[in-house]
Parts: C-alpha cells; sequence; structure tokens
C-alpha cells in the first residue's frame, strides 16, 4: 500500500507538532507494509523537486507566498495531480485550506483520510469566507480522525461529522538515553542544581507563560523556561520587574537537551489557554519520561495527556493562584508526585507510542480501501 500525506510544510524545512505526526508515521509504515511518502510546500526550491528525508521520499514545490500562516503554491497543483495518481491511499494533514483545492483539482479519486489537528481559532473572519469550501472537503473524504477525544467532543466542525470520525492519538516511538543524551544530563546537571518545574515549547501568546510567571512571583521553586519565539523579550522583561530569581530562561534547546531537561525535571508545566494548543506532543515527550504534569482544562488533547489527579494536575486556565497551589501540591508531596509520573508513563506506553498510533492508522487505510467502507 502507498500512501502520501499531504501538508503546508515539513522537516527540515520547519518543525513543529503536526511535521512530527506525519515524520513518525512515515518512518513507521514500512512495518505495515505500507509505503509512505511526504507532498509538501517549500521556500527552498526553485522547481518541484523529490529528496529523501530519514528514510521516505518527500515531494517538494515551490512556495510562491505566504498570507494568513497559509502558503500558496500555483506549480502545487499541476505536481499534485501528477504525484497523487500513483498512491492507494491520500492522507491530509488539516488545515491546510490550499489542500482542499488540491484535493478537489486532484482529481485523483483515491480514499482519502484526514487527520483534523485543530480548529482554525485566529483567522475568524477569513474562516467565514473558506468555511463552505472546508466543509465540502470534509464531506467528500472517507475518513476523519480527531487526535483525541477531548477535542472530538469540543470541536463544533468535527460534531457534524459522526459517521466518519475516528480517534488516534498522536504518539511518539520512544527515546533511549544515548551517550550524547547523558553529556547533555551531566552538563545541566551542573547548571542546574536540583529539582526544578521545566516548561519547553515555543514561546507564543497562547502558551500562557505570563500565567506561569505570575504563579513563579507566588512561590519559590526553580523554574526552568525552555524556548524561544515572539513572547520572549515581554516575558524576560515581566521576570526582571518581579525581581524573581527563581525563573531561568535557557533558550531554544536541541533535541538531545530537550531530553536531557526532561529526565532531569521534577514536573513539567504546560500552562497553555487557548484551543491553538490542540494536543501539546512535549505532554507525551513527560509522559515518556514519567513526569507529572500540570496543565489547564482547555476542552484539547492536552488534558487527554495528563489526567487530572491520574497524571498530574489540571487547573483552570489563565489562573495563576491555581497553577501555584498545584506547583506546591506537588513540591511538597513527592511520593504523589513519583505516583502521577509513573501513571503517566503507563498511559504513554499504552496510549502514545508511534507503533500504537501507526497500527490504528494502517487498520484504517484498510478500511478505506474496502469497499464495504461505507458501511464503517
Amino acid at each position: 500500500m502507498k500512501v502520501l500525506h499531504v501538508f503546508k510544510t515539513y522537516y527540515p524545512d520547519t518543525y513543529g507538532g503536526i511535521e512530527e505526526v506525519i515524520y513518525q508515521l512515515a518512518t513507521h509504515s514500512a512495518q505495515y507494509g505500507i509505503q509512505a511518502e511526504v507532498f509538501t510546500v517549500s521556500k527552498n526550491v526553485s522547481v518541484p523537486a523529490d529528496d529523501m528525508y530519514d528514510g521516505h521520499r518527500v515531494h517538494r514545490v515551490k512556495q510562491d507566498f505566504e498570507f494568513a500562516s497559509t502558503t500558496f503554491s500555483l506549480s502545487a497543483f499541476r505536481q499534485f495531480r501528477k504525484v497523487a495518481r500513483d498512491f492507494d491511499v491520500i492522507h491530509y494533514h488539516f488545515p491546510w485550506p490550499v489542500m482542499d483545492l488540491l484535493h478537489f483539482s486532484g482529481g485523483h479519486g483515491k480514499p482519502s483520510v484526514v487527520t483534523y489537528h485543530s480548529d482554525i481559532i485566529k483567522q475568524k473572519f477569513l474562516l467565514q469566507l473558506y468555511k463552505p469550501v472546508q466543509q465540502r472537503f470534509l464531506k467528500s473524504v472517507q475518513a476523519i480522525v480527531a487526535t483525541s477525544p477531548n477535542y472530538a467532543k469540543s470541536s463544533a466542525v468535527l460534531r457534524e461529522f459522526p459517521n466518519k470520525l475516528s480517534t488516534i492519538p498522536i504518539g511518539i516511538a520512544p527515546v533511549a538515553l544515548t551517550d550524547e543524551i547523558w553529556e547533555r544530563i551531566r552538563h545541566w546537571e551542573k547548571v542546574l542544581a536540583g529539582p526544578f518545574f521545566l516548561f519547553i515549547g515555543a514561546l507564543r501568546y497562547y502558551k500562557g507563560l505570563d500565567t506561569l510567571v505570575e504563579a513563579a512571583a507566588k512561590v519559590s521553586y526553580p523554574i526552568v523556561i525552555a524556548g524561544a519565539g515572539s513572547e520572549e523579550v515581554r516575558l524576560k522583561e515581566a521576570v526582571q520587574k518581579k525581581g524573581l530569581s527563581n525563573v531561568m530562561f535557557v533558550g531554544p534547546v536541541s533535541e538531545n537537551d530537550k531530553y536531557a531537561l526532561l529526565y532531569l525535571s521534577y514536573c513539567f508545566v504546560f500552562p497553555s489557554f487557548t484551543r491553538t494548543e490542540a494536543y501539546g506532543i512535549v505532554l507525551v515527550e513527560a509522559s515518556m519520561y514519567g513526569k507529572p504534569m500540570i496543565t489547564c482544562e482547555i476542552g484539547t488533547g492536552t488534558t487527554y495527556i495528563n489526567q487530572d489527579k491520574e497524571t498530574g494536575i489540571v487547573v483552570p486556565p489563565q489562573d495563576p493562584d491555581a497553577f501555584a497551589s498545584a506547583m506546591e501540591q506537588l513540591w511538597n508531596a513527592p511520593e504523589l508526585a513519583r505516583q502521577y509520573g509513573h501513571h503517566a508513563q503507563q498511559r504513554y506506553e499504552r496510549y502514545y507510542t508511534a507503533e500504537r498510533m501507526m497500527q490504528r492508522y494502517a487498520e484504517l487505510y484498510k478500511k478505506c480501501l474496502d469497499a464495504g467502507f461505507a458501511a464503517f
């Protein structure tokens, strides 16, 4: 079986949650007899080009421009028609409005799966113009996948398609502690003396880091913030203005540094407060290393991964008092923190491995190819 993944960008041009999902699926397909390839837009090609990325082929077309977080490519339409005809299943990763047009203009007639990663949140006005196309696109595909039951229930769009909707949580492959990671662990042990709360991610508005900074002013526990982004300068100024000595910004980190910090951390904190945070793969990574978590209830995958009073604590969004209280509770109860972390690791092994995710997608692809899929 040949499956073509379609999204607006891909490694190594950009790094993000959807790119990671595609990567995990592409690199775990072969064991299920599936040849996975990727179709994407790139700033780094002048003409359509194919290359190999960690064992799978990537079809790249030239990006002409970008508007409202959407990449556009005129050559994509011709090239997609050419490429798609050689595949058995087309796997779209939503949202990317141009992808809908590719689907309709491609004329490939192949079974199609959509992984619905997120509602469109920011572009409210443009969404009203796009909605008719979105509805037609989602009606035309054979299967729609939500990444968590929480998102399936809370998305008004997904509730319109109960008969073709299923849930497959995002999973990642286990990461062993290599010699390179151990080297970084030893480095961070020298830099960070003792236990600490850890945030890793892009420093963007929806990550809720204002809440974390406000909570930091109410407690004395060490907090490490790893990442970069548009909010970095403002957050650093807020920390400085409050005179907080317990908050450390360590900037963007490598993959090895990320895993070293996760391994060393006492608890992982993730104060995202809008539905833009649809899942939070880093929570899966924290679970993999057996870390308790503190997250906010926003009706998305964050609280499917972090189950309140099982794998950590869930608090209301944008509530620094509640966030600080959760930190205090876990800091003062190390046995409870260890118990939550153990449960988190168990949930990772049960639900969030790349192998488990790929197995369920392989089953779904097979159903899509089955003539009786309409009954499914």
